[in-house]
């Protein structure tokens, strides 16, 4: 995190870097990922497109973190209560092998 905040303090960014614009842009950045999958198969993707899949998932995982830097959220502890929730909605024994959501459970 210090690596990233830095890199963008010694451009003058953090004056972009509201969580409204943040959250824009890892949506964008989240597209552009998407984009090296389109009209491709995911092994054709892969076998095609690997380092800009890489990079553009950096990019996702540099604006996420920024985003929860930004709101002061503790991001390892917000997975874990996530994953602690997604329990809750998905007990192994009604979801084990089923990509049905929560809802339809």
């Amino acid at each position: 995190m210090e690596e990233i905040v830095d890199f963008r303090d010694e451009r003058d960014w953090e004056q972009f870097h509201n969580p409204k614009d943040l959250a824009i842009s890892l949506s964008l950045e989240a597209s552009e990922l998407l984009e090296n999958f389109q009209w491709k198969t995911s092994e054709q993707a892969r076998d095609d497109k690997m380092d800009d899949i890489t990079d553009e998932l950096a990019d996702v995982v540099i604006y996420a973190l920024l985003l929860s830097n930004e709101l002061e959220i503790n991001l390892e502890q917000a997975i874990k209560e996530k994953i602690r929730k997604n329990r809750q909605k998905y007990p192994v024994n009604k979801s084990f092998g089923s990509s049905k959501k929560y809802t339809e459970l």
